[in-house]
């Protein structure tokens, strides 16, 4: 997890973008000077949940990574764009 976060910390300050990731589980620390890292304790789904309730309370110009399906289409449907996980780390690796 802090290889991704760290990887994701590299793309927001050299991308300009707001990067929040959203993990399932208890808290621990984690490095990151630019993403905002949020926890999601509460079992099965704890994390898809709390990416919808954020971008519930605002959708624009948010873009979601998942390879979830179903997840992929409840931000859709809240008016999200949602990038493919193998596309988003593809970007990262080109980068």
């Amino acid at each position: 997890m802090a290889d991704l976060v760290a990887t994701l910390d590299d793309f927001a300050s050299s991308s300009g973008d707001e990067v929040i990731a959203v993990l399932d589980g208890r808290p621990f620390a984690l490095a990151a000077a630019e993403v905002e890292v949020v926890f999601a304790p509460g079992g099965p789904n704890a994390a898809d949940e709390e990416i919808l309730r954020l971008i519930a309370a605002d959708a624009r110009d948010k873009v979601v990574v998942t390879s979830d399906r179903a997840l992929a289409e409840q931000a859709k449907a809240l008016g999200t764009r949602v990038v493919g996980a193998g596309e988003f780390r593809g970007r990262l690796d080109s980068s």
